[in-house]
């Protein structure tokens, strides 16, 4: 994200936190591109982690050299990781203009990539870069061509990415990816990008359509406007729709410290009216919504916060209700009742 630069050692603490929370899949970086990213994945061989699986990222081989040849995949292979995460173009458009490469050469690029490092013996989740909206919706033959390609060489995971963050609405990505689940043998994942504000809602459609590998980040830090934030995911998936997702559905309770700490690290202030793990996403301040939450908390409360580690607050304002000052007076010790005619005394002054 345009901004943000962590430290090789707030990665090394991101990575950890991560694994605590349960996530499968931490990816690390892209040791062919840096030399920080290769250094973290260096000092991570001095950590085993407790769950996830940690992965590194890369690019399918140039159109001018071999796999064996290919100093990106020779990279990933030095970091000493299991899995590798690759990208491929799947839009015609970007095989054509940006690679400058005929369609068969690239899926030549893909097959030989993901061939190599599966002969390795890496687990290889490749993803299909452009598939939405750029290569489904403008040339779906090629772009199932592309997909098609990497189950046949091997790879464990085949992830549709919406790299611009074009789609809109959402039930144009569960009609694709349901479309894509059914030609395919291999899991399917999502990569969702924020662009039109639906990064959160077309990663859950993928999943309802069949997706079972989601990719995003914590906030939803990333390119551009970003990508979807697994901080809102997750427990959408957990607490709304009943999947199973991270190692203990009690983990959840960890994501607001998560989340805050990869704020601090980025060195942003945290969105306190972030859904779920925002300082005001819990927080009552009419005097109505204080009234009906004091009798019944899912009342005006989607769930309950200490589910995801936040908690409630009720705040005083101008819009404050009697409840409002009872809620606040109780906290402060003191016992006052509703009809207490000296609770409603300022008003009539």
């Amino acid at each position: 994200m345009t901004g943000v630069s962590f430290t090789l050692n707030d990665k090394v603490k991101i990575a950890l936190m991560l694994d605590d929370l349960g996530v499968d899949y931490i990816e690390g970086g892209w040791p062919g591109s840096n030399p920080k990213d290769a250094e973290f994945f260096r000092i991570m061989r001095n950590y085993s982690l407790s769950h996830a699986k940690l992965a590194a990222f890369g690019m399918t081989r140039r159109k001018s050299v071999s796999a064996k040849d290919d100093p990106n995949l020779a990279a990933i292979l030095d970091s000493g990781v299991d899995v590798a995460v690759l990208v491929g173009k799947s839009w015609i458009l970007h095989v054509k203009e940006v690679l400058r490469v005929g369609p068969e050469d690239n899926l030549d690029m893909v097959y030989d990539s993901i061939r190599y490092l599966k002969d390795h013996g890496l687990t290889v989740i490749f993803d299909a870069e452009h598939f939405y909206q750029g290569g489904f919706k403008d040339d779906p033959e090629y772009t199932l061509k592309v997909v098609k390609t990497a189950e046949e060489a091997g790879a464990d995971t085949v992830v549709l990415a919406d790299t611009n963050g074009a789609m809109l609405p959402p039930h144009e990505v569960y009609e694709i990816t349901s479309k894509t689940v059914n030609e395919l043998r291999t899991i399917i994942g999502v990569h969702m990008h924020n662009d039109s504000g639906c990064a959160v809602a077309n990663t859950v459609m993928g999943v309802l359509a069949g997706a079972r590998h989601v990719q995003g980040t914590i906030n939803g830090l990333g390119e551009r406007t970003g990508n979807a934030d697994l901080v809102q995911v997750i427990p959408n998936l957990v607490l709304k729709l009943g999947f199973r997702v991270l190692r203990d559905v009690n983990d959840l309770k960890k994501l607001k410290a998560v989340s805050r700490f990869v704020y601090e690290a980025a060195g942003l202030n945290p969105n306190p009216y972030q859904p779920y793990v925002g300082d005001y996403a819990f927080s009552h301040k009419a005097g109505l919504h204080v009234d009906g939450v004091s009798k019944v908390t899912r009342a005006y409360e989607h769930v309950d916060p200490e589910l995801v580690g936040n908690t409630r607050k009720f705040v005083v304002s101008e819009l404050a209700g009697s409840s409002n000052i009872l809620v606040h007076l109780k906290d402060l010790g003191i016992n006052m009742n509703k009809d207490d005619p000296s609770l409603n005394a300022h008003w009539r002054e």
